[in-house]
This record gives structure tokens, sequence and C-alpha cells, in this order.
């Protein structure tokens, strides 16, 4: 009979949280540089270059690979023979585990994790509790599979209750361009089928956590239905052209991962969870040695990137005008400089609150003719100005953005994603432009910012409004002062370029 001891149980889960917070696993690392190399767009190949050089230098200087930390999920498989000397339970000890990895001082990672999540939705501060499954199983070790998931890929889970004789892969090719770029791909499709609503959902989670071998499976063939069918929606769904963060190209995903279990015959479950490019997670046994350990990837499993600044416009955004921007082109890359507010959705609600009563805003928070950034920064540790800072899904601003831009004077908005139809409408009626920057190169952007200090709202934590000065900061022009949207248009002319789906025009 083995003994897990609670010291070693718990230092595993936070170890296992610090090593994915900062190492992306190899066989990401080299399917992204794969889909690099043959990537035709430029500003989809842009996009991972960016992601590639973020990577490395998360795993060089150890701090997280995106600003959003996650919450977590873990899987246990806990043998029937297994003795635990402990005096909390499973559930209490992973959220320890989790406690000590979020606070730890060398590497804080983002407290994201709300209680009253329908009320009040009031931040834990330490990113508990986890989200735990168990499952007893024969023998006499402890399974472990770890992950940290970000919010804006979860928020775009789908699940559908199809009908027996349903087409799977009309759904999925019919879902996944709802799903915009706020999932930050290139990424996995993680895919449940069968058992309960519930059981599909689950499924797809831990299929996310599979190792990416579709380019072996290519190469083999596919001995089964569902090796087929992966195939089959890796093909599809990397021609409906969505590519790196939406811009338009060849590789949306990386891989097409499946579970199935049996269901009843009147059903046909499908959950579909993406996993982003800041994927995070980790496996490995307690057999009652003591605490895991985990083997860091080498720094020669990365390749060598240098981004190029030669194709990008350097701009002052200090002083812009809306005659200045008016000739920036979606899909062009700037490189900022100057200064710039944040504000997230917290922050937005309390500044349109005050709008509407007719109050004025907080001192510090002038938005004429500036930018501001959706961004909720990691704290800082030793000589940072500020943690990784890469950008919020910008869709979830949407609703704020009319009486923003028609109020305050704002010039322009920086996040990630697509914008939907109303936001759009108002940044041309306002002459206004949204920029993206690259989700999964938080670290990389965080570089850029050479001051930063809180303005407003404090209490917000890590959603208060700061005031960045950056140096070079990367962007793309996603929405220009006419309405024009590259996510609306690249997605359909590399459909049309691939050539092996119909473009739908709207």
């Amino acid at each position: 009979m083995t003994t897990i001891r609670q010291d070693d149980f718990i230092q595993s889960i936070a170890d296992a949280l610090q090593f994915i917070s900062y190492y992306h696993p190899k066989d990401f690392i080299d399917a992204l540089y794969a889909a690099y190399i043959k990537e035709e767009s430029p500003a989809a190949r842009d996009a991972m270059a960016q992601i590639l050089i973020n990577s490395r230098m998360c795993a060089e200087g150890q701090r997280p690979i995106c600003q959003d930390t996650g919450i977590v999920t873990v899987f246990l498989k806990i043998g029937m023979d297994v003795r635990w000397d402990t005096q909390l339970g499973v559930s209490e000890m992973v959220n320890e585990g989790v406690r000590r990895a979020y606070l730890h001082p060398d590497n804080v990672l983002r407290a994201s994790i709300l209680s009253d999540p329908a009320g009040k939705r009031i931040n834990t501060k330490d990113n508990t509790p986890a989200v735990v499954h168990m499952e007893l199983v024969p023998g006499d070790k402890v399974d472990v599979e770890v992950a940290a998931k970000g919010g804006g890929s979860e928020a775009k889970s789908k699940f559908v209750m199809l009908n027996p004789a349903d087409n799977i892969v009309d759904w999925v090719l019919k879902t996944v361009p709802t799903m915009g770029a706020g999932w930050c791909p290139p990424g996995i499709l993680g895919i449940g089928i069968g058992g309960t609503a519930e059981k599909a959902m689950i499924l797809a989670k831990q299929a996310c956590m599979g190792s990416i071998d579709i380019q072996d499976l290519l190469a083999r063939g596919p001995s089964n239905a569902l090796e087929e069918l992966r195939l089959e929606l890796y093909d599809k769904v990397n021609a409906l052209g969505i590519g790196a963060q939406g811009l338009g190209g060849l590789t949306t995903v990386l891989d097409v991962k499946i579970l199935d279990y049996p269901t009843h015959a009147a059903n046909k479950p499908v959950a579909m969870i993406p996993n982003c490019a800041a994927t995070r997670h980790a496996h490995f046994v307690l057999d009652g040695s003591g605490p895991a350990i985990l083997t860091p990837p080498k720094l020669s499993d990365w390749p060598e990137i240098a981004q190029s600044a030669s194709t990008a416009r350097r701009v002052n955004i200090d002083g812009l005008t809306k005659q200045d921007v008016a000739g920036w082109k979606p899909g062009e890359t700037l490189l900022l400089s100057g200064t710039l507010l944040t504000g997230r959705d917290a922050a937005h609600k309390r500044i349109v609150d005050l709008l509407k009563k007719g109050e004025p805003l907080p001192d510090g928070v002038d938005l004429t003719d500036k930018f501001i950034y959706y961004v909720g920064p990691v704290d800082p540790v030793r000589d940072e100005v500020v943690g990784p800072a890469g950008p919020t899904t910008a869709t979830r601003m949407d609703s704020f953005t009319d009486i923003v831009l028609e109020k305050t004077g704002l010039l322009g908005m920086i996040g990630k994603s697509e914008r939907g139809p109303k936001a759009i409408e108002a940044i041309a009626k306002h002459k206004a432009v949204y920029l993206i920057a690259i989700g999964g190169a938080a670290y990389l952007v965080s570089k850029a910012i050479k001051q930063a200090r809180v303005v407003a709202f404090p209490e917000l934590g890590m959603e208060a409004i700061h005031e960045f000065v950056v140096e070079d900061m990367p962007v793309t022009v996603a929405v220009d002062s006419r309405g024009e949207s590259i996510h609306n248009t690249a997605p359909k002319e590399w459909q049309s370029k691939i050539g092996k789906i119909p473009v739908v025009l709207a």
C-alpha cells in the first residue's frame, strides 16, 4: 500500500502550476513553429512569431506566458490501494497547492477567480477554488493532470445535443466561426462526444490535455473512426481560413483531440472546448516517494526567431488626432510609443455609470485623444515595471463603446479578437480605431511598458485603471476609422485562397 503525504501532494500541485505558467509543452512549441514556417499570411505569421518569442522569453525569465493565468482544473485518478497521510480532504489539498502557486513571491500569478458569480463577484485573492474531478481506480498511485485555463478560451466553449442522424463535422464547421478570435488561435480543439451533457463537456476538457500528434496521425493514416474524424476536422477547420488571432491564414488549429463515451440511443451530445495559444497543462504520477519532479524543456527546444520591425510603422500616440489615424489600414503593423490608459470590464462599467450620471471621471482619467488598453496585468516582481500584460477579449467592452467614444473623446482602443457590429458601427461613427495586441504574448508586450501607475479604482485590483508609458508596443490595426474590420475580411479572403470550403458572403 502506497502512502501519499499531504505536503508532497500540495507541493506537487503548486510546483506544477508554477511550471506550466512559464513553460509551453514541447509538442506545442514544435507544432506552432511548423505552422509558422509554412504560414503565408504576413499578419498571422507575425502573430505566431510574437507567440514563439514570448514563449522563449517566459521560459528564460520564468514569468507567465499570458497575463490570464487561468482557472485551475485538476483530474485525479486515485488508486484504491493508496493511503493518505493528511488532515485535509483531497480538494482542500489541491486548493492549498493553488494558493501557494499563485502567491509565490518570485512569480506572482494573477488571481482571477471570483466568488458569488451571480452577485457581487468578489475576487478570492488567491485563485482558489480549483475545479477538481476525481476517479477511484485500481492501483496504488495517484495520477494527476493539472491545467490552468484562460477565461478567453473558456468563454468560447460550446455544447449541443444533436439528433443521432446529425453530422458532427457540419456542426463544428458552423460553430467555429462563431467563436471568433477571442480564444487566441492557433490552438487545440478538444471535443467530447457522448455520455450526457455534463460528461461530454468533461471529455472535451480532458481532450485538451492530450499531446499534439496530428502530424504523426497524418503520416501513418487513421486506424478507427475517431481518428478519421480528427483528420477531417483538422483539415476543414483550417480551411476556414480564420488563422492566427483571427487575422486570416493557413493554420487555425494545431490539432483536434477527441474523446468519446457511450450515450443514450436518443442522444448525440457534443461538446467543444478550445485551448488557446497559452496552452498550459502537466501530467505526473505520485507513488509515495516524494513530490513530483517535472522536467523543463531545454532552451534549444525553442526556435531562434527575431521579431522584425522593418515593416512596422513607429507612431507617437501623444498628441494624435482623428486626422492622423484616418490613414491607418486594417492589417498594418504599428509600434506605439507614448502614454495610454488601461481599462477592462469593471472599470468600463464604472466609467459608464459616471458618464450616465453626468459626473466627472476620476482625476488622472482623461481619455481625450487617448488610447485605452483592455488589460488586467500580472503584479510585477523584482525590478519589473509591470508583470505580463497581454490584451483581454475586446468584445466584452462592445456595449460600452459608443457612449465612451461619444462622451470622452477617446481616439482608439487596444485589445484582442474581433469587435461586434455595434462596436464597429460606433468606431466608424466617431472616426476612432481599434488595434489588437497578440493574445499569448503577454510577457513580450510587458517589455514595451516603461512606466506604470494606478490612477483610478485601485480597489479593483488587476482591473484598476493604470497609466502606461510604452515604447514600441507592437499592435495591428484591426478596425480602421471607416469601420473596415480585418477579422471580417481576412478569414473570407484566406478561405477563398485555400479553396476547400465555399465562402458564404454575408
